[in-house]
């Protein structure tokens, strides 16, 4: 069996029961850079862990040779489970990898996680969506694929009161805020930018389409982007920081 699971966001307690449960179960661990390292600390002795990480303009191996790694480990280890930060399905790749594991007659279960999209500008203090300010919200790649010769974002589609979330987005920073304004968004709408959202490395940048990139130009990664005017509640909901 192999587990493609949902490590959540970082913070290690906001790993579900049932991702907690295999992890201690596993045979191989099949992990990238952005899950929580404390939680391997909860796998079994003699447990295998293989680090497939991805980091900013380098992958330690392709996604292709990641579905073919954890294939293998499915063919040598009763428990397999494939360690993904956030959610398998939110711009996890998840659903690459469990196509090529059904297409080799190997057995996966889902094991949903807390994604980022909702739960860091929560431990921001940013709703997602807020009676009489936002009813809606949108959660957006900041990182297409670099084979796409178009764009497959529909800019016009985002001209509404939705809040945005741009998750992998902040080295597309200044085109995210560019495209946004040029679609029609005022150039002083609130935005922020949240570094390392829910450990005790989060940083949160709070600032306008205009000067959020100068404003944010030392954030390190991994962050997210919160368009929208639910912003402007973090004055009344930040909690995590204090």
């Amino acid at each position: 069996m192999v587990y493609l699971t949902g490590a959540g966001p970082g913070e290690m307690e906001l790993l579900t029961i049932k991702a907690l449960r295999v992890i201690k179960e596993a045979d191989v661990i099949i992990y990238d850079r952005l899950a929580n390292p404390d939680i391997l600390k909860e796998a079994k002795n003699g447990c295998e862990f293989i680090y497939v990480g991805k980091e900013d303009g380098h992958h330690i191996m392709p996604q292709d040779e990641i579905n073919e790694t954890i294939y293998q480990s499915a063919l040598k280890y009763k428990n397999v489970v494939r360690l993904k930060g956030g959610d398998p399905f939110v711009f996890g790749r998840g659903g690459e990898e469990g196509s090529y594991l059904k297409q080799r007659g190997v057995v996966f279960e889902i094991i949903p996680g807390i994604t980022s999209a909702i739960s860091v500008p929560a431990y921001a203090g940013i709703p997602v969506t807020h009676r009489g300010v936002a009813v809606s919200f949108r959660v957006i790649t900041g990182h297409e694929s670099p084979n796409k010769k178009t764009s497959q974002i529909d800019w016009d589609s985002l001209k509404g009161d939705d809040t945005l979330v741009f998750l992998m987005g902040l080295h597309n920073l200044s085109k995210i805020s560019a495209k946004l304004i040029e679609i029609g968004k005022p150039k002083d709408f609130p935005c922020a930018v949240i570094s390392r959202g829910t450990t005790k490395e989060q940083k949160t940048v709070v600032g306008t389409l205009e000067n959020i990139v100068k404003l944010s130009k030392d954030i390190p990664t991994p962050a997210l982007i919160v368009v929208g005017k639910v912003v402007e509640l973090r004055d009344e909901l930040e909690w995590f920081g204090k």
